[in-house]
């Protein structure tokens, strides 16, 4: 469940009185999402989302958001579009918290991706970096490879109770990455979403019609953003909350890079990197659940994901020495 902070009539009205968007016709929390507040709200003028951001989010990153956004619906890229108040502005407060409503964007989120889903995907990813190129904004990686010394400090134990023996093997990935230092590589850079799942893009049978919640969105390798994809699209789990029986799913991933590479050929050096920035991103992915798994309290209202999933990821790219291990 993801409503957190419930939004009285009383307040939505006195919101609402802000924008031209009609009167309300429906108002219901929506249940997807782990970090903010989302409603589905429909008034006479059609249909948008209504976001309310927790307190995870860093309030001084909510301008660089909406102006990406913003940005990328004023290249006629589908995404969430930041809706305008009477006063020209997007971001206001509703119940305590910062807020804003979007545009609704139509489309389905696959379950399961298919070989066909999962070029769109790449297609689309390269057609945001691409639509992002003259955006001017700059916001530094907060969960970089910087961060993740950090964030594993203390938590071997954590691991260890998972799977006898993760400790040493996360040891190893984090030398790994520091050794290989992906944010020195003279790589292409922009601005990129860093969070491109499954359910953060739509679509409409196998055709691509957008993607959403851009909050994680940051300033990193354009590889990068690509490697997120691999791990989160190219892959097929095994048993829930299991590491073993993870595999890679080699047509998935040809499709995805070739998807992207239709758009935006990678340079020689990206692909070289692709290997280290899988892994990366992986090490990124299993630190941030392994996170939630062990502060989440027993009984919460949110139910963290399992970090052995991407610890299956992990067993996978120690092996990869090339774009090619990917299908690229």
């Amino acid at each position: 469940m993801a409503v957190y902070t419930q939004v009285s009539d009383e307040a939505l009205a006195a919101f609402l009185a802000e924008y031209d968007l009609g009167n309300p016709l429906s108002f219901k929390g929506i249940a997807e999402g782990v970090e903010n507040s989302n409603y589905y709200l429909e008034t006479t003028t059609g249909r948008y989302i209504l976001t309310l951001f927790e307190k995870r989010v860093n309030a001084d990153d909510l301008p660089y958001f909406i102006a990406l956004k913003q940005h990328l619906s004023a290249k006629d890229y589908p995404c969430p579009e930041p809706i305008m108040g009477r006063d020209g502005k997007a971001l206001r407060m509703l119940e305590g918290r910062h807020a804003v409503i979007v545009s609704f964007l139509e489309g389905l989120s696959p379950r399961r991706p298919n070989v066909s889903q999962c070029r769109a995907l790449g297609e689309g990813l390269a057609r945001m970096h691409v639509a992002l190129a003259d955006f001017d904004m700059i916001r530094e990686n907060a969960l970089g490879p910087s961060s993740w010394p950090r964030l594993w400090a203390g938590r071997e134990a954590s691991a260890e109770a998972l799977l006898e023996g993760l400790g040493q093997l996360v040891e190893e990935d984090l030398a790994a990455v520091a050794s290989a230092n992906p944010d020195a590589l003279p790589l292409p850079r922009g601005n990129i979403h860093a969070d491109l799942f499954p359910d953060n893009a739509f679509f409409l049978g196998d055709t691509f019609s957008g993607a959403i919640d851009f909050y994680f969105a940051c300033t990193d390798a354009l590889a990068y953003d690509l490697a997120v994809c691999l791990n989160a699209w190219a892959f097929e789990d095994g048993a829930a909350g299991q590491a073993s029986g993870i595999q890679f799913n080699f047509s998935k991933g040809a499709a995805l890079i070739a998807g992207y590479e239709s758009v935006r050929p990678l340079e020689d050096a990206e692909r070289d990197a692709l290997p280290i920035l899988a892994r990366g991103a992986a090490l990124r992915f299993f630190l941030t659940r392994l996170v939630d798994w062990s502060d989440t309290p027993t009984g919460a209202l949110v139910r963290p994901k399992n970090p052995l999933e991407y610890a299956g990821r992990l067993a996978f790219h120690r092996k990869v020495t090339s774009a090619a291990g990917y299908g690229g």
